[in-house]
């Protein structure tokens, strides 16, 4: 299956409104999911969805029976198969839950092959991981995982497939991964490491650069850029967190993908309060072009009016 690598209208996706949360498995509803991508189809034409739960179907059974214009890159939701040290919140494992894990994650690649196989039309790429291999992360996967993980794929479907990750690792670490993997997938984030939003695209543009003149011949997608509209000064300085920056990093963005022709996923639709610790002011909460309530921050008030909201949160 060919995959359009040009620069397009994508973004990433997730639901959960206030009061649910994908780890208790309290997911949208279906109307709920229906409100969301009818707000996101009159702007994107590609969805970026992170597993492959009970939320992914939804998505995909909403695209089908709405006939919306939209296309998805599905991905897996991998757990740690081995402990890390080096990730600064804590993951140690005990074997037992490393071994219930590795369990999981074989579900996941199962259920990518499914849903590939019964939205055939609807996919675009499928990714076998987001963030697994980065030195700080708490899911930590061994690259033989993420190999052995990607040849199943290759078997089973016709999909592209991709591995999501900061753009460090696929320097050195996934270079055995390179030659099995359809595109490569990088995340950059200037706010996580201090950098002004004066100097944020030509960091940014500096990641890519780093990554493709490692792999001067394979396609390379941006999965994840964004910037966070609030924080709590733990790991994102508080006056970088705005949404006035927000608008200029976004619109920074959009132009460098158009120059240079490069398919770059926004991080992301609607704010996510489940995410990070209890803080209002948690930075993973506050990444959306959207408020949780589903009306427009600033950035989208150009093509969404803000005095019209789009549809009410769930309590």
């Amino acid at each position: 299956m060919l995959m359009n690598f040009q620069a397009q209208n994508a973004i990433c996706y997730s639901g959960y409104r206030l009061g649910q949360n994908p780890q208790d498995s309290v997911f949208p509803s279906y109307d709920e999911v229906k409100q969301d991508l009818y707000i996101l189809a009159q702007h994107w034409s590609l969805l970026r969805l992170y597993d492959c739960s009970h939320h992914a179907q939804l998505v995909l059974n909403v695209i089908r029976n709405e006939k919306l214009a939209l296309k998805v890159m599905l991905g897996a939701d991998l757990a740690a198969e081995v402990s890390n040290p080096d990730c600064p919140w804590g993951a140690h494992y005990s074997d037992g839950q490393l071994l219930a894990n590795k369990r999981h994650n074989q579900q996941q690649i199962r259920q990518l092959i499914d849903y590939c196989k019964a939205f055939p039309e609807l996919v675009y790429a499928v990714s076998i991981g987001n963030e697994a291999s980065v030195d700080w992360t708490d899911h930590l996967v061994p690259v033989s995982s993420l190999i052995t993980y990607a040849k199943q794929l290759k078997q089973a479907i016709t999909h592209p497939i991709t591995f999501c990750e900061n753009y460090v690792p696929w320097v050195h670490k996934l270079q055995p991964l390179v030659d099995l993997v359809d595109f490569i997938s990088i995340h950059t984030y200037p706010a996580w490491e201090y950098k002004n939003v004066q100097d944020a695209i030509a960091y940014t543009h500096d990641n890519y650069l780093t990554v493709r003149n490692a792999y001067p011949d394979k396609p390379i997608v941006v999965t994840e850029a964004g910037w966070t509209t609030r924080s709590n000064g733990r790991g994102i300085e508080v006056h970088h967190a705005n949404e006035m920056n927000q608008v200029s990093y976004y619109q920074d963005l959009m132009a460098w993908s158009k120059e240079h022709n490069i398919l770059t996923f926004t991080f992301e639709a609607f704010d996510e309060p489940w995410k990070g610790s209890g803080d209002d002011n948690e930075p993973e909460k506050h990444w959306g072009l959207f408020y949780v309530d589903r009306t427009p921050k600033p950035v989208m008030q150009s093509l969404f009016e803000p005095a019209q909201p789009l549809c009410v949160a769930s309590a």
